[in-house]
């Protein structure tokens, strides 16, 4: 079977996603269509596809492309890209949706009425179908989406079940299943299996800093970058508030290219880099400590690691809804916020107004003085907070994630789909 996989351009999460799916599906040729973030990631990961096509423009040239490779396909599988799924069922292909913040989208419409206008859909071409949804918003479609493809498979979160009994209230005659953690688990088990063992030589670092892909529908490496900004800023500092970190991996999307850098003193040195999915499963597993942009794929990994980590500040709206829903663990109560540093400040409920103010206040910050001194100390709090958790504390932690974010194993979950297909 040929299996067409893309992901959302939204940050790393969807497409560590469909690397951890593809994974689980080795057996059948496995065809990777994107751009952007989705595109870097996949190209950094391409073991765990047999084909990478990268559209540089794809709502021009590429889109004949992309029809080229729906003609050749077997079936269709997307992470959270509802112009995928809408562009399978034009191309009359089965599709599956994954969809790992199934709880996020936000809607105006109601369902009932996003059905009927899925029901109605036109399929003479992929035009006229974006046409006929075009009243709807970008989290709109991605719920339309849903209604769409023949299956969902669904991370599991909180909210999640009052989600899915919404849609069946909305009369969904598809075929949607709840799964737990869409992760790389041979990767998990290869990392966990590399830890050192405790008379062996140590850890290449003693922290590590996980900043995500970054790149989504407003931010960027080089425009609405603040927060990277902000945090190169805050880097020196931290160093000299903690002298303990003498080895620092800082990783993610931004740092290719000319912002992959090591930088060496005595005693101490920090390396940035974009590394390759498993490898940076090495790293947290045998990292002792570590700060993480609060995406909820990597919070899996690092879990399912038995590693707690310390959430970074926000970068966009979708680490606010995170952050508020696991408010009552105990990574949720450690998480850096930057409502710590401006107290009573009104976030935008909305996706994309929610990112500009954060932005915003991530620029506030970096310019202003005071406001810088406050981010410093506030997270300094939270740092040591978490650095003075017992082995015992961090363990529970660990485990009230794993309970919460547990569900069906997502290879049977996937595999029964494939297989029934």
């Amino acid at each position: 079977m040929r299996i067409l996989m893309g992901a959302q351009n939204c940050g790393f999460g969807p497409a560590s996603v469909l690397v951890a799916v593809s994974r689980l599906r080795s057996g059948h040729e496995r065809v990777f269509v994107g751009d952007s973030v989705a595109a870097a990631f996949a190209r950094r990961n391409a073991t765990a596809f047999d084909a990478v096509h990268e559209l540089t423009e794809p709502h021009g040239s590429g889109s004949a492309l992309l029809d080229r490779l729906l003609a050749d396909s077997d079936h269709v599988l997307s992470v959270m890209d509802a112009d995928l799924v809408l562009r399978a069922v034009v191309a009359r292909r089965p599709v599956v949706l994954v969809d790992c913040l199934f709880g996020f989208w936000q809607h105006r419409t109601p369902l009932t009425r996003i059905h009927e206008l899925c029901a109605t859909v036109p399929r003479t071409s992929f035009a006229a179908a974006r046409r006929h949804l075009s009243r709807l918003s970008p989290h709109e479609h991605v719920l339309a989406a849903h209604l769409l493809a023949d299956h969902s498979v669904i991370q599991n979160f909180p909210g999640v079940s009052r989600r899915m009994a919404a849609f069946t209230d909305a009369d969904a005659h598809r075929s949607m299943l709840l799964t737990g953690p869409l992760v790389d688990l041979e990767g998990l088990n290869e990392a966990a299996a590399g830890e050192p063992v405790p008379d062996g030589p140590g850890p290449d670092y003693d922290l590590l800093i996980n900043t995500g892909g970054f790149k989504n529908f407003l931010l960027d490496f080089d425009a609405n970058n603040a927060y990277l900004r902000l945090i190169d800023r805050w880097l020196p500092d931290l160093l000299t508030d903690w002298p303990r970190f003498t080895r620092v991996l800082v990783c993610g999307g931004p740092y290719t290219g000319p912002r992959a850098d090591s930088h060496r003193s005595p005693g101490r040195h920090i390396d940035r880099r974009f590394l390759p999915q498993r490898e940076l499963l090495r790293q947290v597993a045998k990292t002792p400590y570590s700060l993480l942009a609060p995406g909820l794929s990597a919070l899996n990994e690092s879990t399912l690691l038995g590693q707690l980590p310390l959430a970074l500040h926000e970068q966009h709206y979708a680490h606010t809804f995170t952050i508020r829903n696991l408010a009552d663990t105990l990574f949720g109560r450690l998480a850096g916020r930057f409502t710590d540093v401006l107290p009573g400040h009104a976030l935008p409920e909305e996706d994309y107004s929610g990112t500009e103010a954060l932005v915003a206040v991530a620029g506030r910050i970096l310019e202003d003085d005071n406001l810088y001194a406050r981010f410093r100390s506030t997270f300094d709090e939270r740092i040591e907070q978490y650095l003075s958790l017992t082995p015992e504390q961090r363990c529970a932690g660990v485990a009230e994630l794993r309970h919460l974010l547990d569900g069906p194993p997502a290879p049977s979950v996937i595999a029964s789909i494939l297989t029934t297909s």
